[in-house]
């Protein structure tokens, strides 16, 4: 079966109010994910925060569930967070690595990850990428032994289209018993997801890119026979309530969570969830495919244009540079004509934009929503820029 996308372009107030190719930054929600944030916060203003926080606790029980349900995993496995920086981070700085600990990453990781690598002060190493861009296998088999502390990927990057092999490292790092984060915050809502096939111990998504939910969301698993080899950095009478012996920390991911969860949110976020979940993540995976191919073959035929997507497998963010022309101009040029696109500066993934000479790449990514009428449109837009 294919995906009615008349009926959920119908669904969503955006669709046609805006031509929206940036769905790698944030997609558009749809009405009923606006209704259930509204309908809270209006509950909230009548009837006060905390009861209302209340009143919905077996409902976010559910949300929580259908997040283990999308992401492979068990419920006490997932910690709700605000996005994927902040789930990150917070796993990132309870492993308690010390300055000097030596942690491998693909040339391709996110640059926030990076960051908080390098304020650590540990030696961070770069696994070497094969001709396809993809991080090597045989180099990170090579650079696994027993003095590695962390192995960091990115599963699909922020600069391009590229799907790094994230089962097949996952599966290294398992045999070497290395930790193994990975950050799937372009892949999950877009990608089928099985987080035992992926191998992974931690990962991350935010709530408003593919999966179409609001921003300030996102989701954090940790595979429960490795949570207790992290020592959350701060704890609130949420994670860890003071009992007869102290403070200890909850038995599961939600050690990691903050008392001041916003439930509004994390209510649109369980819309977005059991639309996904509906929809099916295979029919999901193969519109956005065939969407971003699409738009890759006339990208193609565009004077000036570039493609700049690594990989053998790639995801719904089409990367690309305009000959002539910076990612700032362009981007306010189609905005002008009610068309949404993303750039990226080095900062986002230095390390394999340094490796390319590149300075900047323009984003444009696609969805389930995205029609072949608003591919045309944006090509016609870009040759008019290019002239």
């Amino acid at each position: 079966m294919t995906l009615d996308i008349a009926r959920l372009r119908a669904e969503t107030p955006g669709a046609d109010r805006i031509l929206h190719l940036n769905h790698a930054g944030s997609s558009l929600m749809s009405a009923a994910t606006v209704a259930a944030i509204e309908a809270h916060l209006r509950r909230e203003a009548e009837f006060g925060s905390m009861e209302s926080g209340v009143a919905v606790a077996a409902h976010l029980d559910q949300v929580r569930a259908d997040a283990a349900e999308l992401l492979g995993a068990a419920a006490d496995e997932i910690a709700f967070t605000g996005g994927n920086s902040d789930g990150w981070g917070r796993a990132f700085a309870a492993l308690r690595l010390k300055p000097g600990d030596r942690v491998l990453v693909g040339r391709s990781e996110w640059g926030g990850n990076l960051a908080c690598l390098q304020r650590a002060g540990l030696a961070i190493e770069t696994v070497p990428a094969d001709a396809e861009g993809r991080i090597s296998l045989d180099a990170l088999a090579g650079l696994l032994d027993d003095r590695v502390r962390l192995v960091a990927l990115t599963w699909a990057p922020a600069n391009g289209g590229l799907i790094q092999p994230a089962a097949a490292v996952g599966r290294l790092a398992r045999a070497a018993g290395v930790p193994y984060f990975l950050d799937a915050a372009q892949a999950v809502g877009q990608l089928p997801v099985d987080v035992a096939a992926l191998g992974c111990d931690v990962l991350t998504a935010p709530g408003r890119k593919a999966l179409r939910g609001p921003r300030g969301t996102g989701l954090l698993f940790v595979r429960r026979d490795f949570q207790d080899r992290l020592e959350p950095a701060f704890v609130d009478t949420h994670s860890a309530p003071i009992g007869p012996g102290g403070a200890v920390p909850l038995s599961d991911a939600r050690r990691f969570e903050s008392a001041e969860g916003p439930a509004a949110l994390r209510l649109g976020l369980g819309v977005a969830l059991r639309q996904a979940l509906d929809l099916g993540l295979d029919r999901i995976r193969a519109a956005v495919f065939a969407n971003a191919e699409a738009l890759r073959a006339r990208l193609a035929d565009v004077p000036g244009v570039r493609l700049q997507d690594l990989g053998v497998e790639r995801s719904g963010l089409v990367a690309f540079t305009l000959a002539g022309q910076t990612g700032a101009r362009v981007q306010a040029a189609l905005a002008a004509q009610g068309i949404n696109i993303g750039f990226n500066g080095r900062a986002y993934t230095p390390l394999d934009m340094d490796a390319r000479g590149l300075g900047e790449v323009l984003r444009a990514s696609v969805s389930y929503l995205t029609t072949e009428a608003e591919l045309d449109r944006f090509v016609a837009a870009l040759r008019q820029i290019d002239g």
